[in-house]
């Protein structure tokens, strides 16, 4: 939990003036002036989030600092959040006003209140769900990834089929175990059948490893517990690289994109600070701060973190991926089969 620190200087200074003389600050353009005394009057906000909390608390305190709000932050894994959210739904609880994960659009439509953040205008098309119910804050591009020191980058495949060549990489090779989505992009590009052939021999090829996790799955490709991820999240990759791991992605068709979503809770029990927090996300200042440590902005004019990342990723054929809640448990169960997972 973030608690609202101390005020002094010229920030103190800023929370004395009027509400819209203060929104209009040029430092934080996304404070909306026409609900940002009715957000303060809330009084806090409460985030459910799959952001770890090295990078989610300092984000949110910039938010704090700005508004004078309280922000609860609680951190879990998606797949805890979306159990949390139906539980609390079930029981008739209204614990939460906004989520940030990339999970968001698999919520029932009822849950989330469909909203128009002003910085939204200055996202990428595709990271605006058509019913204006989430948001992309972050892209998520997928591609594998190598450990440097391990592997050579003249020996990378240049097509998922010549990893079928690569039996020096037997047992060597990770995948994190819910990409499915990554799997419903080859099927894209290579027709079901076609896909799930290739796949299925590059596992029996090549005893592919599934891991727990994007996060520890980037940890391991970079510390060299495995040479090569088959795929995970650019972001991650980045993360590690930046922090001065022996680690990299390469592109390959296809590139599954999705986005980390931010989406309102159609029942907060603080809708103005919801919206308000919602617009922060999606503002150059937050997302500017995200990729400090990788996250690849969904913003045009915010830059990412290494510059060329976006240019690398977009010259393959980059599938979009945006699956229901249904879609992805179909999905997950024939992930499991093709990756003899039980």
């Amino acid at each position: 939990m973030i608690g609202v620190r101390a005020m002094t200087g010229a920030l103190a200074l800023a929370l004395a003036l009027p509400g819209a003389a203060r929104a209009q600050s040029p430092a934080h353009p996304w404070l909306m002036p026409d609900i940002l005394e009715a957000a303060r009057a809330e009084g806090q906000l409460t985030v459910y989030s799959s952001t770890n909390e090295q990078e989610g608390l300092p984000l949110w305190k910039i938010f704090e600092d700005a508004s004078g709000i309280k922000v609860n932050y609680v951190r879990a894994a998606d797949a805890a959040l979306m159990g949390k959210i139906a539980l609390e739904a079930r029981s008739g609880q209204q614990s939460w006003d906004l989520i940030n994960t990339p999970t968001a659009n698999q919520l029932p439509a009822a849950l989330m209140a469909p909203f128009d953040p002003p910085e939204a205008k200055a996202i990428m098309d595709s990271a605006r769900a058509p019913d204006r119910r989430w948001y992309g804050v972050y892209a998520n591009y997928n591609s594998p990834a190598y450990n440097t020191t391990l592997v050579k980058k003249e020996d990378l495949p240049k097509t998922y089929e010549e990893f079928l060549t690569k039996k020096e990489w037997v047992g060597r090779v990770a995948i994190e175990g819910t990409d499915n989505e990554w799997m419903n992009a080859m099927f894209a590009r290579y027709g079901a059948d076609k896909g799930r052939k290739l796949i299925e021999d590059i596992v029996s090829t090549l005893k592919v490893v599934v891991l727990d996790g994007h996060l520890a799955a980037a940890r391991q490709i970079a510390s060299g517990e495995y040479a090569v991820a088959l795929n995970n999240y650019t972001m991650l990759t980045n993360n590690m690289k930046l922090s001065g791991a022996p680690t990299d992605f390469w592109a390959m068709d296809p590139v599954a994109l999705f986005f980390g979503q931010v989406a309102i809770n159609a029942r907060a029990p603080h809708g103005k600070a919801a919206l308000l927090g919602a617009n922060f996300m999606l503002s150059a200042e937050a997302q500017a701060f995200a990729a400090k440590t990788g996250r690849i902005p969904t913003r045009p004019d915010t830059p990412a973190n290494p510059p060329d990342v976006v240019a690398r990723l977009t010259a393959g054929k980059v599938v979009p991926m945006a699956l229901s809640g249904d879609q992805i448990k179909a999905s997950q169960k024939l992930f499991d089969e093709i990756f003899k997972r039980r």
